[in-house]
């Protein structure tokens, strides 16, 4: 169910959390007594006399070396605060003395005392008196009841003998409706925090559920289906040159469209071509679900098959990288592909047999390369195993392979091995190079400017049997192929779609017909 998304769940608790947030705050605001709080920070526990932790003698001058009995002296700076949510009074002190606070410094003795207050509090200093209770003796310092509002304090800076830094401090005294508790200080001059500890907490909480909310708004693919989608069963056969696009375009297609299954089955354009009439004329009615790609137009006389112009697509003749020819004429390749040069050195190359690495009879490559280059067939197949000549009277040796892969393979992996295969698979291949025709680069971007007339190169079609329906999945498939998102991976595997302003022209273009 789509409310049951993660994005929604995230969202609905975050909403939540912060309306039992909210809730809580008026809660306790409404129904927690507001409290008096007096809190007590040290902010500064130094040696004056020597270091008794270190074992080192400090250096003194003036009275720090003068008055007796400072070589064991310490200096304590003692912030006392109103960090409540009232102010205090004079009568909200609640011991039997006179004075209001107590501060105890253990195992150290009171030498002498100084209070400070900040400039807009200069009122404090009146209670600090013998009379209101301010004083001393032995460990132990009297601090009179001193009124402090919501955010005063006041420093007491005091001289102690006796003990080392670090012993135990310790402010207490009565407070009505409040408390009297120690608060944690860095510095001299630091401030209590802003929230409290629970506050930062619903803030941090709140903050994650929101980092999270956005991870998945953010990340999540929010592309709308394609219009059109269709449920069903298709089946995509014929040229194996265009098969990884085919089968990315189909990934592509069946994640977008719940409910689609389709099948690539790639066995060559002519035998692709073939499957679709028969199964055209084996069904009684209809269109038969099977799309079939062809490299290059279908032979003559299958009037019942409907064409689709998908793509211009560039091939290449492929050289074993021993043979470190770039270039070759086109009526060098008819004399190679007629048996009439038998060696590399008869083109100015290396000492190697010259190997002929074909297609089957089923192949739309092949049928291309015969078309756009030779001008005719090629010579009759004398390997079956691309390694042995079945035929002595042969002039070369020329073996036929089932697919692409399968030739760029064989003459990666034989030296003198030329043969032929799409553009965009010849030019991730290791162990062979692509040739030049007539001075021309096997490359989509000229063609495409209109700066280069390589000849090897064909419109890519897709076929099917008579016109299927509109809201078929064939229908659907073709169109998300040739106009939808099936442009941008028709373009990543270096073929030019039929359905760019380019495209269109080439596609368009009588030369390409048979």
């Amino acid at each position: 169910m789509e409310w049951l998304s993660a994005e929604n769940v995230v969202a609905v608790g975050t909403a939540v959390v912060g309306i039992v947030a909210s809730g809580v705050m008026v809660w306790y605001e409404r129904r927690v007594p507001r409290r008096k709080r007096i809190g007590y920070r040290v902010q500064m526990d130094n040696p004056v006399g020597d270091d008794v932790r270190s074992g080192r003698p400090n250096r003194r001058l003036g009275l720090f070396e003068e008055t007796p009995g400072m070589s064991d002296a310490t200096l304590v700076l003692l912030r006392v605060e109103n960090d409540g949510s009232q102010g205090i009074d004079r009568d909200d002190y609640t011991g039997p003395e006179r004075h209001g606070l107590t501060a105890v410094f253990t195992d150290r003795t009171i030498r002498g005392v100084s209070v400070t207050q900040p400039t807009d509090t200069d009122h404090l200093m009146d209670h600090f008196t013998a009379d209101r209770g301010f004083g001393y003796a032995d460990n132990t310092l009297r601090i009179p009841r001193v009124p402090l509002n919501r955010g005063d304090h006041f420093k007491l800076l005091v001289l102690l003998s006796g003990g080392d830094v670090g012993r135990g401090i310790r402010l207490y005294g009565g407070l009505r409706d409040g408390e009297v508790h120690p608060n944690r200080s860095a510095t001299p001059d630091d401030t209590p925090p802003l929230f409290s500890r629970a506050a930062r907490l619903i803030s941090i909480l709140l903050t994650l559920c929101v980092v999270a909310l956005a991870t998945i708004v953010v990340v999540r693919d929010d592309s709308p289906p394609p219009i059109g989608c269709a449920r069903g069963t298709l089946t995509v056969t014929g040229s194996t040159a265009f098969a990884p696009v085919v089968r990315e375009v189909a990934r592509a297609y069946a994640h977008d469209c719940e409910g689609a299954h389709i099948t690539v089955d790639p066995h060559g354009s002519t035998s692709g071509i073939r499957e679709l009439a028969a199964a055209g004329a084996a069904r009684k009615k209809g269109s038969p679900p099977v799309v079939a790609l062809s490299d290059g137009p279908k032979p003559a006389g299958l009037d019942d098959l409907r064409e689709n112009r998908v793509a211009v697509s560039v091939f290449a003749l492929v050289v074993h990288d021993d043979v470190p020819l770039r270039n070759l004429s086109t009526a060098d390749v008819r004399r190679l592909y007629r048996g009439r040069i038998a060696n590399w050195r008869q083109l100015g190359g290396p000492d190697l047999p010259v190997v002929l690495v074909s297609r089957d009879a089923n192949s739309g490559t092949r049928q291309v390369f015969q078309r756009r280059v030779l001008g005719r067939g090629e010579i009759a197949n004398s390997s079956v195993d691309c390694v042995h000549q079945d035929d002595p009277t042969a002039p070369v040796l020329r073996c036929e392979l089932d697919s692409t892969d399968q030739v760029l393979a064989t003459v990666a992996a034989t030296p003198g091995a030329i043969g032929y295969s799409e553009l965009n698979l010849a030019d991730r291949a290791k162990g062979l190079h692509p040739l030049d025709l007539d001075g021309d680069p096997p490359s989509v971007d000229a063609i495409e400017h209109g700066t280069s007339d390589y000849p090897y190169r064909e419109i890519e079609y897709a076929y099917t049997y008579g016109r299927p329906p509109a809201d078929s999945l064939a229908s659907s498939f073709l169109t998300y192929l040739t106009r939808g998102n099936g442009q941008d991976v028709i373009r990543t595997h270096g073929h030019l779609p039929c359905w760019t302003p380019e495209g269109l022209r080439l596609c368009a273009d009588e030369s390409f017909s048979p």
